[in-house]
Protein backbone atom coordinates (compact mmCIF):
# COMPACT_ATOMS: atom_id res chain seq x y z
CA UNK A 1 0.00 0.00 0.00
CA UNK A 2 1.39 3.38 -1.02
CA UNK A 3 1.14 6.57 1.00
CA UNK A 4 -0.62 8.67 -1.61
CA UNK A 5 -3.96 10.18 -2.53
CA UNK A 6 -5.05 7.15 -4.55
CA UNK A 7 -4.58 4.83 -1.56
CA UNK A 8 -6.57 7.20 0.65
CA UNK A 9 -9.38 7.34 -1.90
CA UNK A 10 -9.38 3.53 -2.02
CA UNK A 11 -9.50 3.48 1.78
CA UNK A 12 -12.55 5.74 1.69
CA UNK A 13 -14.41 3.19 -0.46
CA UNK A 14 -13.25 0.29 1.71
CA UNK A 15 -14.40 1.78 5.02
CA UNK A 16 -17.58 3.52 3.84
CA UNK A 17 -20.00 0.76 4.97
CA UNK A 18 -18.55 0.75 8.49
CA UNK A 19 -18.12 4.40 9.50
CA UNK A 20 -20.07 7.63 9.70
CA UNK A 21 -19.52 10.47 7.25
CA UNK A 22 -19.36 12.97 10.08
CA UNK A 23 -20.90 16.45 9.84
CA UNK A 24 -19.06 19.76 9.57
CA UNK A 25 -20.16 22.16 12.32
CA UNK A 26 -19.86 25.91 12.73
CA UNK A 27 -20.44 28.60 15.35
CA UNK A 28 -21.07 32.28 14.71
CA UNK A 29 -19.80 33.12 18.19
CA UNK A 30 -16.51 31.28 17.71
CA UNK A 31 -16.14 32.81 14.25
CA UNK A 32 -16.42 36.24 15.86
CA UNK A 33 -13.88 35.34 18.55
CA UNK A 34 -11.39 34.07 15.98
CA UNK A 35 -12.06 36.68 13.32
CA UNK A 36 -12.25 33.80 10.86
CA UNK A 37 -14.70 31.30 9.41
CA UNK A 38 -14.27 28.05 11.32
CA UNK A 39 -15.43 24.67 10.05
CA UNK A 40 -15.27 21.86 12.62
CA UNK A 41 -15.06 18.28 11.30
CA UNK A 42 -16.97 16.36 13.96
CA UNK A 43 -14.99 13.14 14.37
CA UNK A 44 -16.05 13.03 18.02
CA UNK A 45 -19.36 11.80 16.54
CA UNK A 46 -17.57 8.98 14.68
CA UNK A 47 -17.98 5.28 15.51
CA UNK A 48 -16.16 4.53 18.81
CA UNK A 49 -16.21 8.27 19.43
CA UNK A 50 -13.04 9.05 17.50
CA UNK A 51 -11.42 9.24 14.06
CA UNK A 52 -9.45 6.10 14.99
CA UNK A 53 -12.37 4.03 13.66
CA UNK A 54 -11.32 4.92 10.12
CA UNK A 55 -7.75 3.68 10.24
CA UNK A 56 -8.62 0.55 12.19
CA UNK A 57 -11.31 -0.52 9.71
CA UNK A 58 -9.01 0.16 6.77
CA UNK A 59 -6.19 -1.84 8.32
CA UNK A 60 -8.35 -4.82 9.28
CA UNK A 61 -10.22 -5.00 5.97
CA UNK A 62 -6.97 -4.64 4.01
CA UNK A 63 -5.65 -7.92 5.44
CA UNK A 64 -5.63 -11.01 3.27
CA UNK A 65 -7.87 -13.81 4.53
CA UNK A 66 -4.80 -15.86 5.41
CA UNK A 67 -3.56 -13.05 7.68
CA UNK A 68 -6.92 -12.11 9.14
CA UNK A 69 -7.88 -15.61 10.27
CA UNK A 70 -5.44 -15.46 13.20
CA UNK A 71 -6.73 -12.08 14.35
CA UNK A 72 -5.11 -8.78 15.15
CA UNK A 73 -3.28 -7.34 18.13
CA UNK A 74 -2.04 -3.99 19.37
CA UNK A 75 -1.11 -2.13 22.51
CA UNK A 76 -3.28 0.82 23.44
CA UNK A 77 -4.64 2.65 26.44
CA UNK A 78 -7.07 4.68 24.38
CA UNK A 79 -9.18 4.99 21.28
CA UNK A 80 -7.07 2.82 18.97
CA UNK A 81 -7.69 -0.25 21.10
CA UNK A 82 -11.45 0.18 21.00
CA UNK A 83 -11.39 1.00 17.29
CA UNK A 84 -9.34 -2.10 16.47
CA UNK A 85 -11.58 -4.33 18.61
CA UNK A 86 -14.64 -3.01 16.75
CA UNK A 87 -13.04 -3.46 13.31
CA UNK A 88 -12.05 -7.03 14.16
CA UNK A 89 -15.57 -7.79 15.35
CA UNK A 90 -16.95 -6.48 12.06
CA UNK A 91 -14.69 -8.87 10.17
CA UNK A 92 -15.40 -11.74 12.55
CA UNK A 93 -11.84 -12.20 13.81
CA UNK A 94 -10.31 -11.98 17.30
CA UNK A 95 -8.55 -8.91 18.67
CA UNK A 96 -6.06 -8.89 21.55
CA UNK A 97 -5.42 -5.48 23.09
CA UNK A 98 -2.47 -5.05 25.46
CA UNK A 99 -3.44 -2.38 27.97
CA UNK A 100 -1.38 -0.85 30.81
CA UNK A 101 -2.79 -1.79 34.18
CA UNK A 102 -3.30 1.86 35.12
CA UNK A 103 -5.53 2.63 32.11
CA UNK A 104 -8.85 4.26 32.88
CA UNK A 105 -11.68 1.79 33.35
CA UNK A 106 -13.79 3.66 30.79
CA UNK A 107 -11.17 2.79 28.14
CA UNK A 108 -11.10 -0.88 29.15
CA UNK A 109 -14.89 -1.00 29.12
CA UNK A 110 -14.93 0.38 25.56
CA UNK A 111 -12.49 -2.27 24.32
CA UNK A 112 -14.46 -5.08 25.95
CA UNK A 113 -17.76 -3.75 24.64
CA UNK A 114 -16.49 -4.37 21.10
CA UNK A 115 -15.36 -7.90 21.91
CA UNK A 116 -11.65 -7.21 22.35
CA UNK A 117 -9.61 -9.37 24.72
CA UNK A 118 -7.73 -7.19 27.21
CA UNK A 119 -4.27 -8.32 28.31
CA UNK A 120 -2.83 -6.11 31.05
CA UNK A 121 0.81 -5.17 31.50
CA UNK A 122 2.95 -2.75 33.49
CA UNK A 123 2.47 0.91 32.50
CA UNK A 124 5.69 1.36 30.52
CA UNK A 125 6.31 1.30 26.78
CA UNK A 126 8.86 -1.48 27.18
CA UNK A 127 6.34 -3.63 29.06
CA UNK A 128 3.65 -2.96 26.46
CA UNK A 129 5.92 -3.94 23.60
CA UNK A 130 7.19 -7.05 25.38
CA UNK A 131 3.67 -8.27 26.17
CA UNK A 132 2.52 -7.51 22.62
CA UNK A 133 5.41 -9.54 21.20
CA UNK A 134 4.41 -12.45 23.44
CA UNK A 135 0.79 -12.25 22.26
CA UNK A 136 1.79 -12.16 18.60
CA UNK A 137 4.16 -15.11 19.07
CA UNK A 138 1.48 -17.16 20.82
CA UNK A 139 -1.46 -16.37 18.54
CA UNK A 140 0.03 -15.49 15.15
CA UNK A 141 -2.06 -12.33 15.21
CA UNK A 142 -1.13 -9.42 12.95
CA UNK A 143 0.16 -6.35 14.80
CA UNK A 144 -1.74 -3.20 13.82
CA UNK A 145 0.23 -0.17 14.98
CA UNK A 146 -1.76 2.81 16.24
CA UNK A 147 -0.27 5.37 13.82
CA UNK A 148 3.02 4.25 12.22
CA UNK A 149 1.30 2.08 9.61
CA UNK A 150 0.39 2.81 5.98
CA UNK A 151 -3.13 1.38 6.19
CA UNK A 152 -3.81 3.36 9.36
CA UNK A 153 -2.49 6.59 7.85
CA UNK A 154 -4.58 6.14 4.69
CA UNK A 155 -7.70 5.44 6.73
CA UNK A 156 -7.19 8.54 8.83
CA UNK A 157 -6.61 10.64 5.72
CA UNK A 158 -10.23 10.07 4.70
CA UNK A 159 -11.18 12.71 7.28
CA UNK A 160 -9.64 15.38 5.06
CA UNK A 161 -11.25 13.89 1.93
CA UNK A 162 -14.67 14.48 3.47
CA UNK A 163 -13.86 17.89 4.92
CA UNK A 164 -12.42 19.28 1.68
CA UNK A 165 -15.38 17.88 -0.28
CA UNK A 166 -17.71 19.76 2.09
CA UNK A 167 -15.66 22.99 2.20
CA UNK A 168 -13.50 22.98 -0.95
CA UNK A 169 -12.06 26.49 -0.57
CA UNK A 170 -10.39 26.19 2.84
CA UNK A 171 -7.39 28.44 3.43
CA UNK A 172 -6.06 26.48 6.41
CA UNK A 173 -6.39 23.07 8.00
CA UNK A 174 -5.59 22.62 11.71
CA UNK A 175 -5.02 19.08 12.97
CA UNK A 176 -3.91 17.71 16.36
CA UNK A 177 -0.66 15.75 16.41
CA UNK A 178 0.31 12.88 18.68
CA UNK A 179 1.70 9.89 16.80
CA UNK A 180 0.97 11.69 13.53
CA UNK A 181 -1.30 9.23 11.70
CA UNK A 182 -4.17 11.67 11.27
CA UNK A 183 -1.90 14.62 10.50
CA UNK A 184 0.15 12.81 7.85
CA UNK A 185 -2.88 11.27 6.14
CA UNK A 186 -4.73 14.57 6.02
CA UNK A 187 -1.65 16.46 4.86
CA UNK A 188 -1.32 14.14 1.85
CA UNK A 189 -4.93 14.91 0.88
CA UNK A 190 -4.62 18.65 1.48
CA UNK A 191 -1.54 18.96 -0.70
CA UNK A 192 -3.24 17.19 -3.61
CA UNK A 193 -6.79 18.58 -3.42
CA UNK A 194 -6.56 22.08 -1.96
CA UNK A 195 -4.44 25.16 -1.51
CA UNK A 196 -4.89 25.09 2.26
CA UNK A 197 -1.94 25.51 4.57
CA UNK A 198 -1.58 22.59 6.97
CA UNK A 199 -0.98 23.39 10.63
CA UNK A 200 -0.35 20.85 13.38
CA UNK A 201 -1.57 21.75 16.88
CA UNK A 202 0.32 20.30 19.85
CA UNK A 203 0.47 20.84 23.62
CA UNK A 204 3.53 22.71 24.88
CA UNK A 205 3.96 19.96 27.45
CA UNK A 206 4.06 17.24 24.77
CA UNK A 207 6.09 19.04 22.10
CA UNK A 208 8.08 16.27 20.40
CA UNK A 209 6.51 16.96 16.98
CA UNK A 210 7.42 20.65 17.30
CA UNK A 211 11.01 19.78 18.20
CA UNK A 212 11.22 17.16 15.45
CA UNK A 213 9.85 19.61 12.89
CA UNK A 214 12.32 22.37 13.81
CA UNK A 215 15.36 20.12 14.04
CA UNK A 216 14.45 18.00 11.00
CA UNK A 217 15.30 14.95 13.11
CA UNK A 218 12.84 12.63 14.85
CA UNK A 219 12.78 13.33 18.59
CA UNK A 220 12.36 10.20 20.72
CA UNK A 221 13.33 11.63 24.12
CA UNK A 222 9.95 12.67 25.40
CA UNK A 223 8.37 13.18 28.84
CA UNK A 224 4.88 14.54 28.13
CA UNK A 225 2.64 15.93 30.84
CA UNK A 226 -0.58 17.19 29.33
CA UNK A 227 -4.31 16.93 29.85
CA UNK A 228 -4.54 16.00 26.15
CA UNK A 229 -3.99 12.30 26.82
CA UNK A 230 -4.53 11.33 23.20
CA UNK A 231 -1.41 13.29 22.21
CA UNK A 232 1.15 11.80 24.59
CA UNK A 233 3.02 9.57 22.17
CA UNK A 234 5.98 10.44 19.97
CA UNK A 235 5.79 10.70 16.19
CA UNK A 236 6.08 7.57 14.11
CA UNK A 237 8.83 7.33 11.50
CA UNK A 238 6.47 7.01 8.51
CA UNK A 239 4.42 9.88 9.84
CA UNK A 240 7.39 12.16 10.34
CA UNK A 241 8.53 11.56 6.78
CA UNK A 242 5.20 12.88 5.48
CA UNK A 243 4.94 15.69 8.03
CA UNK A 244 8.38 17.17 7.34
CA UNK A 245 7.45 17.37 3.63
CA UNK A 246 3.79 18.40 3.69
CA UNK A 247 3.05 20.29 6.94
CA UNK A 248 3.61 24.05 7.02
CA UNK A 249 3.96 24.66 10.75
CA UNK A 250 3.51 23.13 14.20
CA UNK A 251 1.73 25.41 16.68
CA UNK A 252 2.10 24.93 20.43
CA UNK A 253 -0.66 25.64 22.95
CA UNK A 254 -0.67 25.76 26.74
CA UNK A 255 -2.70 23.64 29.12
CA UNK A 256 -4.83 26.70 29.93
CA UNK A 257 -5.40 27.25 26.20
CA UNK A 258 -6.61 23.67 25.85
CA UNK A 259 -9.00 23.82 28.80
CA UNK A 260 -10.40 27.17 27.67
CA UNK A 261 -11.00 25.91 24.13
CA UNK A 262 -12.59 22.70 25.41
CA UNK A 263 -14.94 24.72 27.59
CA UNK A 264 -15.90 26.92 24.63
CA UNK A 265 -16.82 23.94 22.47
CA UNK A 266 -18.82 22.37 25.31
CA UNK A 267 -20.71 25.52 26.29
CA UNK A 268 -21.05 27.38 22.98
CA UNK A 269 -21.34 24.54 20.46
CA UNK A 270 -22.90 22.04 22.91
CA UNK A 271 -20.45 19.36 21.74
CA UNK A 272 -18.70 16.97 24.13
CA UNK A 273 -15.08 16.73 23.03
CA UNK A 274 -11.99 15.41 24.77
CA UNK A 275 -8.99 17.67 25.50
CA UNK A 276 -7.00 16.35 22.52
CA UNK A 277 -9.72 17.68 20.22
CA UNK A 278 -9.56 21.14 21.74
CA UNK A 279 -5.96 21.86 20.70
CA UNK A 280 -7.12 22.92 17.23
CA UNK A 281 -9.39 25.72 18.45
CA UNK A 282 -6.78 26.59 21.08
CA UNK A 283 -4.22 27.12 18.31
CA UNK A 284 -6.53 29.28 16.21
CA UNK A 285 -7.31 31.50 19.21
CA UNK A 286 -3.68 31.70 20.37
CA UNK A 287 -2.29 32.65 16.95
CA UNK A 288 -5.03 34.91 15.50
CA UNK A 289 -2.75 36.60 12.96
CA UNK A 290 -2.26 33.30 11.15
CA UNK A 291 -6.00 32.76 10.65
CA UNK A 292 -7.78 36.12 10.70
CA UNK A 293 -10.08 36.57 7.73
CA UNK A 294 -9.51 33.01 6.51
CA UNK A 295 -11.60 29.87 6.10
CA UNK A 296 -10.22 27.36 8.56
CA UNK A 297 -10.95 23.64 8.89
CA UNK A 298 -10.45 22.17 12.37
CA UNK A 299 -10.65 18.47 13.18
CA UNK A 300 -12.39 17.53 16.43
CA UNK A 301 -10.72 14.17 16.87
CA UNK A 302 -12.65 12.50 19.67
CA UNK A 303 -15.28 12.74 22.37
CA UNK A 304 -14.33 9.97 24.80
CA UNK A 305 -14.21 11.95 28.00
CA UNK A 306 -13.77 10.61 31.52
CA UNK A 307 -16.62 12.53 33.16
CA UNK A 308 -15.07 11.92 36.58
CA UNK A 309 -11.95 13.88 35.59
CA UNK A 310 -13.21 17.02 33.89
CA UNK A 311 -10.85 20.03 33.94
CA UNK A 312 -13.71 22.43 34.73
Amino acid sequence: MALDLKSIQEAAKRIAPYIHETPVLSSDLLDDMAGAELFFKAEHLQKVGAFKARGAVNAVFSLADSEAVKGVATHSSGNHGAALARAAKLRGIPACIVVPDNAKQVKKDAIESYGGEIIECAPTLAAREQKLNEVVAQTGATFIAPYDDKAIICGQGTVALELIASVPDLDSLVIPVGGGGLLSGCAIVARELSQAKVFAAEPEQADDAYRSFLSDALVTSHEPNTIADGLLTTLGELNFGVIREKVDEVLLVSEDDIVSAMRLVWTRMKQIIEPSSAVTLAAVLRYPDKFRGRKVGLILTGGNVDLASLPF
